[in-house]
C-alpha cells in the first residue's frame, strides 16, 4: 500500500492523486513486470473509493483481454470483522465483502480470499488462562461461520471459489470452518512460518489443506519453532530471506499436480527477487514469455 500513495505533498495535491487514480493502470505496470496473474485487493476502496466502480471494473476487464491477464481477489480486510459477535457490525462486514465479490464478478477471478476472523479474535486468542482462550475463540469461529454462511448465500458463488486464509488464529479451527463449508483455503507461506497460524509446521499444514487448496500466498519468513512465538514484521518477505524451504515447497505443489494460483505478497523489487530464487532452484517452473513462473504473481495492494 506504501508504493501507491504519492510522495508528500499539499492536502489538494493528495486528493488530486486519489481522484484520478486509475486501478487499470496500476495492473498495467504489474503486467509490464511480466506479472500475467494478478491479485486485487479489496482493501483498495478505503484510500481510492472508485477502484471497483463500473467504470473502473470495465477498464479492468479490457486490460485484462488485452494483456491475457487473470485475476484473484483479496477481499476487504481492514475494518471489516466477520467474526464480532456485535451484529451491527457482522452485517457491516458482511456486506462490504459481498459488495467486493458482486463488483468484481464480471472479471471472473479464480479465487476469493477472505480472512474469516478479524482483528478482535486475533487479541482475544492470547488470552490466559487456556480455558477462557478457548471459549472466546469457539465463540469468534461461530461467528465467523454465520457470516461466511451469509456471504455464500448472498452472492451464489460456488463455496470453493472462497478461499479462508492461514491468518493469525488457530489452524484447526481454520481447517474446519472450511470443511463445514466446503470452503477452499489459501495457505499463506509467511504466516505459517511466522507462526501466526499456532504451532504447526508448515508441511504439516501444506499436506492438510492440500485436497482443499485454492490459493498460496508465497512470501518467506524465519521459522518460529514448535512453540507459538510469533514472529510479527518478519513475514513477507523475499523468497531466501527466511526459512521456507522453497524447492521442497514447489515440488511437493508439483507432484500433487496442484495448478493454482500462487501470489507473491511483496513488492515489485521483491518479487522480481523471489523469481530469480525460483530461477536457481527450478528453472522449468518459468514461462519463457513472460519470465514469470506459471501461476506466480503479485499482489497489487503491495
Amino acid at each position: 500500500m506504501k508504493s501507491l500513495m504519492p510522495p508528500e505533498g499539499s492536502v489538494e495535491a493528495l486528493r488530486k492523486y486519489i481522484s484520478e487514480f486509475e486501478h487499470a493502470s496500476l495492473v498495467g505496470k504489474m503486467a509490464d513486470h511480466g506479472f500475467n496473474l494478478i491479485e486485487l485487493g479489496g482493501d483498495l476502496v478505503l484510500f481510492f473509493p472508485h477502484s471497483y466502480s463500473p467504470e473502473s471494473i470495465k477498464q479492468l476487464a479490457k486490460i485484462k483481454r488485452e494483456r491475457q491477464l487473470s485475476y484473484t481477489v483479496h477481499l476487504p480486510l481492514w475494518s471489516v470483522e466477520p467474526s464480532t459477535s456485535l451484529p451491527s457490525v457482522r452485517a457491516g462486514s458482511v456486506q462490504a465483502v459481498v459488495d467486493c465479490i458482486r463488483a468484481t464478478l464480471p472479471l471472473e477471478p479464480e479465487s476469493y480470499v477472505l480472512h474469516a476472523t478479524g482483528t478482535l479474535a486475533t487479541e482475544f486468542s492470547h488470552k490466559r488462562p487456556e480455558s477462557l482462550r478457548a471459549v472466546f475463540l469457539q465463540i469468534f469461529q461461530e461467528n465467523a461461520l454465520e457470516s461466511l454462511r451469509q456471504i455464500l448465500q448472498a452472492t451464489g458463488i460456488p463455496s470453493r471459489l472462497l478461499a479462508i486464509e492461514t491468518i493469525e488464529f488457530p489452524f484447526e479451527l481454520t481447517v474446519q470452518m472450511a470443511e463445514a463449508l466446503d470452503l477452499s483455503m489459501c495457505l499463506d507461506t509467511g504466516h505459517v512460518l511466522a507462526g501466526f497460524a499456532g504451532p504447526v509446521e508448515l508441511f504439516d499444514v501444506l499436506e492438510r489443506v492440500l485436497p482443499r487448496l485454492g490459493e498460496v500466498h508465497l512470501h518467506d519468513a524465519p521459522w518460529q519453532g514448535p512453540e507459538r512465538n510469533i514472529g510479527y514484521g518478519k513475514d513477507h518477505q523475499a523468497l531466501g530471506k527466511g526459512d521456507l524451504d522453497v524447492g521442497r515447497f514447489l515440488d511437493r505443489l508439483a507432484a500433487a499436480g496442484w495448478a493454482g494460483p500462487v501470489i507473491f505478497e511483496l513488492t515489485i523489487e521483491q518479487a522480481l527477487a523471489s523469481l530469480n530464487v525460483i530461477h536457481s532452484l527450478r528453472p522449468h517452473l518459468i514461462s519463457k514469455e513472460s519470465d514469470s513462473p506459471r501461476r506466480d504473481d503479485i499482489d497489487d495492494e503491495k
